[in-house]
């Protein structure tokens, strides 16, 4: 797999990514997660966090842009991470729309509800809040993303709404 989109390529994850896959997963996660006691977290947490997930990474010049990881089997978007320098690229949107194919149907994810900037991504990226949840990091949302149905693809591709 190597999806370009624009100068974004994505593609599957190789064993070389994971020293600065692991620095970008613990580094975001510092940034953005203010709200949460960061003191126990490692590099090693990519480690457990993508165990037996399909890896998709992001690249822009040939520089790791961002990364996401699924559940295939369950459909569901565990990680997308971004690297600072990359957000608001669409980074994230080229990771995402890599994915959907791999996942065949309707995905879901669990968005923290105190995470906004990631709130307003998923929702402007077509993906609907379907209920809350409580995990071990806080109140989460659950939500999914439905691929277009086949009569509206075809009403989209003619020109029509």
């Amino acid at each position: 797999m190597n999806r370009s989109s624009g100068a974004i390529t994505v593609r599957h994850y190789q064993e070389a990514d994971r020293p600065f896959l692991r620095t970008l997963f613990l580094a975001s996660r510092k940034a953005n997660w203010l709200w949460l006691d960061d003191s126990q977290w490692q590099l090693e947490d990519f480690d457990a966090v993508t165990l037996g997930e399909k890896i998709l990474v992001a690249e822009i010049n040939q520089t790791i842009a961002g990364f996401a990881s699924l559940s295939v089997q369950d459909r569901f978007l565990h990680n997308l991470f971004i690297a600072p320098q990359w957000q608001r690229q669409k980074v994230g949107t080229a990771l995402l729309d890599a994915c959907y194919p791999l996942c065949r149907g309707t995905m879901a994810l669990k968005c923290l509800i105190l995470n906004q900037r990631a709130l307003r991504f998923y929702l402007n990226n077509g993906w609907r809040v379907i209920t809350t949840g409580l995990a071990e990091n806080g109140e989460y949302y659950l939500m999914h993303h439905r691929p277009p149905s086949a009569s509206s693809r075809r009403q989209t591709a003619s020109g029509h709404p």
